[in-house]
């Protein structure tokens, strides 16, 4: 079994497949999508956009109060906006990061209860603050108390001290918000010794925490938690103490960031335990901790979090090789009866594995199931991910002692893998087409002038994940370069996919060869350092048999981890089954042939919706094609139109995704079929030189701008505008997107987060009211991103202006605009 992105990683060395046991008989209760969370995962509102974060169904997050001073942005209440109109679930409120430094000034007491004061009434003031949750102290036992010291004496006097506080401000918290909900105690680590004492203590004197929170931040917690949650729910009847809700608020290493292979891991153990869990913020804030790309790009990370997200009904028993092991096959899976579908979510593992489900019901499931198979890869903290292919869809006879074996083959340790079981029905499932691909790691290419490092490994567990946990770098002589020994079955195009990094400070290069022939220039965006990978996607051509692929220094130093080729079969494509999508009303599931995508049609009625998460490579026009019996209504970027059957659509997509929202009065859906490949054809281009600028804006000279300058200098006054006029071939709803970049930046005085600031714009188009829009940090100052607006323009001349009373706006290289639906 091959993915789009395999990654590399040593066969299983067990002589036959591993054997991962799911049991549909035996629920663990109703789906929780506990274990989503992020801690500053949002930066702004609008990072991550909302539709990079809608879909996730993100139960809670972590972020520091109002104006607190850790970090520049992420503030709670500001990015509540987005994260309540997302669907998101609550906020936990991080008080002591009221603080500017790491670890936080100890200026006693007396000093924080002020603070403490001003957060509470801010947040008991907003119109959502019963979804808000207090969490006045982090990690007590390193920092302020020490409650992890050996010495039985100190530790006690310790204990004392911080129990005496904790009552003083639980009961300060209460006395100014007093339905407010408290966690703690917030321990980096689990400790035994204190949580049975604090237990007794907070019933005691009245002050137990409606939440328990303590932090699961080693490689060794996929292995020790389910001791640590058992311990704990002990320590609770001992005390006797009802079960207090658990949000294990920070938990995975770097390594484990963006990996879907480790995140199943992590996963699994907390969604099986029915705990809440917010992944750690070891990087930068907004991007759902190293799960999402720019603002709205999907990486394996976030699309594995979107499997997460579409299980229903109860999860059941997962029985993997190996209980609470690190870095094994893991697993989690669900039932929901109603809907007829049982969905796995495994990974964590090379090699063979056999999935075994028992206890299909033949009263759900007939005598067959279509079994879907799909690899959502690791594409890097920042390499983008299309949509996870399919790599096998069959028809399968349910076993006389109710099993269903799927077999899965290839594995890739680094990948999470998706099984989705329905009734079979009748008709035979379209076969995928999976195109040859393989991979080479750069460590095991010839290297010239470059050295090989180690990174994320269960030792260094917060070292940055790499392909094989190995990358070449120090690429950073004239004589520098990689030589790759490929070998492809057939004459044609193959897409080169480069996972680097770039810490250059600015879009650095490298010249790539076919076997010694002229060198063409790969152009990589600048990433947070060498080691948070990212993805370059380019096109070569290459003849039957072995070649030499060779990547040596351009203009800076590039680290290189591995190189992906796939055969070029034309352009992207990908079907989204129905059955499949987000829902709203009551939509029946018809499963009575598994014809085409093998996985039934979804019946909408008036007052249904489905909605798709529809991925595009780059911004433009698709061909989008909805698979049903009758005209059904498409709904994207606020513009709805009709689609009749066999009818394709042409419409507008913003890089990253789009949730496209299809409705009928009464059609059997099967999928939604996108192909294409952002076709600009028929779209509006303005580069920066064309607008009016004033109050101080102007033009720049920059080489990496598309015409050689872009628009500076922007806002930070009411007279600085740069003004656009659009000549709109026609009335309608377009897409507005913006070329632009900055590198904002704001030094907390540590270290140990990277400090982005986004920087907004307040766009007006026309005689509308202005819209505020945030643009992300672009990790330098010549680096080009691009955010779509939607807006609806007039025929003929309209203008589009950008602008920032308050504060600098982005640098602004380009616009274009493209009708939502076009010709």
């Amino acid at each position: 079994m091959s993915g789009t992105l395999p990654a590399a990683g040593p066969a299983s060395a067990a002589d036959g497949p591993q054997r991962l046991t799911v049991d549909l008989a035996e629920s663990e209760g109703p789906v929780m999508l506990g274990a989503n969370g992020a801690l500053y995962g949002l930066s702004d509102d609008g990072v991550p956009s909302d539709a990079a974060l809608e879909p996730l169904k993100i139960t809670s997050i972590s972020q520091k109060p109002e104006g607190g001073a850790q970090h520049p942005n992420g503030d709670a209440l500001a990015v509540s906006k987005s994260f309540f109109r997302n669907g998101g679930g609550e906020i936990n409120v991080m008080m002591q990061d009221i603080y500017a430094k790491w670890p936080y000034e100890d200026l006693g007491i007396d000093d924080y209860l002020p603070k403490i004061d001003k957060i509470v009434k801010e947040v008991a003031a907003d119109p959502n603050s019963d979804r808000f949750v207090y969490i006045p102290f982090n990690e007590p036992d390193q920092i302020w108390y020490k409650l992890g010291v050996e010495d039985q004496a100190q530790y006690e006097a310790n204990r004392d001290r911080f129990f005496k506080d904790w009552k003083t401000v639980y009961q300060r918290i209460r006395a100014i918000d007093p339905d407010a909900r408290i966690a703690g105690p917030n321990e980096a680590g689990y400790h035994t010794r204190l949580l049975k004492d604090f237990l007794a203590f907070a019933k005691r004197e009245n002050v137990l925490p409606q939440v328990m929170t303590w932090h699961e931040l080693g490689s060794g917690s996929l292995r020790d938690f389910q001791a640590h949650y058992d311990n704990y729910r002990s320590l609770e009847r001992e005390a006797g103490i009802a079960p207090l809700k658990i949000n294990i608020d920070e938990y995975a290493n770097r390594r484990d960031l963006s990996v879907p292979g480790q995140l199943v891991q992590w996963v699994s153990m907390f969604e099986r335990n029915k705990v809440y869990a917010n992944q750690a913020y070891w990087d930068a804030a907004g991007n759902m901790d190293g799960n999402v790309v720019r603002s709205n790009i999907p990486n394996g990370g976030w699309w594995f979090f979107r499997w997460y997200a579409g299980l229903t009904g109860d999860t059941v028993k997962v029985t993997p090789p190996q209980a609470n092991a690190i870095d094994t096959l893991q697993g989690l899976a669900s039932l929901d009866e109603s809907r007829r579908q049982a969905q796995v979510l495994l990974g964590g593992s090379a090699g063979d594995t056999d999935v075994v489900v028992d206890n299909v019901s033949r009263s759900v499931f007939g005598r067959t199931v279509t079994a879907t198979v799909a690899e959502a890869a690791w594409s890097g903290y920042e390499g983008q991910h299309a949509t996870p292919r399919v790599l096998t869809r069959t028809k399968v006879k349910v076993a006389d002692d109710g099993t269903v074996t799927v077999p899965l083959r290839g594995l890739h340790k680094m990948s999470a893998y998706r099984i989705v079981l329905t009734p079979g029905g009748s008709g035979t499932p379209s076969a995928p087409s999976v195109p040859w691909s393989a991979s080479y790691e750069a460590e095991d290419a010839a290297i010239t002038d470059g050295k090989v490092y180690t990174q994320g490994t269960v030792s260094n567990a917060n070292g940055y994940a790499a392909s094989g946990t190995k990358d070449v770098g120090s690429l950073n002589t004239a004589t520098s370069k990689v030589d790759f020994t490929v070998n492809v079955p057939k004459d044609g195009t193959y897409d080169l996919a480069i996972l680097y990094g770039n810490q250059s400070g600015a879009p650095a290069t490298q010249k790539l060869s076919v076997d010694g022939g002229d060198p063409v220039t790969v152009g990589y965006p600048s990433t947070e350092n060498w080691t948070y990978r990212a993805k370059k996607d380019v096109t070569v051509a290459l003849k039957a048999g072995q070649h030499v692929l060779t990547l040596a220094k351009g203009d800076a130093e590039v680290t290189l981890d591995r190189i992906d080729l796939t055969t070029r079969t034309g352009a992207p494509s990908a079907s989204y089954e129905a059955t499949l999508a987000d829902i709203s009303g009551t939509p029946s599931y018809d499963y009575s042939s598994s014809a085409g995508t093998g996985t039934g049609a979804l019946v909408l009625r008036s007052g249904d919706k489905a909605v798709f998460d529809v991925y595009a490579p780059r911004d433009g026009y698709y061909t989008v094609a909805p698979r049903a019996t009758a005209p059904v209504k498409v709904a994207l970027h606020g513009e709805s139109v009709t689609a009749e059957p066999g009818r394709p659509l042409r419409l507008y997509l913003v890089a990253g995704n789009n949730r496209v929202a299809v409705t009928a009065k009464h059609a059997a859906v099967r999928s939604l079929d996108v192909s294409g490949d952002g076709s600009t054809t028929g779209t509006l281009s303005y580069e920066g030189a064309s607008a009016t600028l004033a109050g101080g804006a102007k033009l720049v000279d920059s080489a990496h701008a598309s015409a050689g300058s872009y628009i500076g200098w922007l806002g930070n006054s009411t007279d600085s505008k740069a003004e656009f006029t659009v000549d709109a071939p026609r009335s309608g709803r377009y897409v507005l997107v913006v070329h632009y970049g900055h590198n904002d930046r704001r030094d907390n005085g540590h270290a140990y987060n990277t400090d982005i600031m986004s920087r907004t714009a307040d766009i007006s188009v026309g005689t509308a009211a202005p819209r505020t829009v945030t643009f992300k940090n672009t990790w330098s100052w010549d680096d080009y991103w691009t955010v779509g607006v939607p807006v609806d323009l007039k025929k003929g001349s309209n203008k589009v202006t950008f602008g920032n009373a308050t504060a600098w706006a982005p640098n602004i290289d380009r616009i274009e605009l493209g009708r939502v639906v076009g010709q």
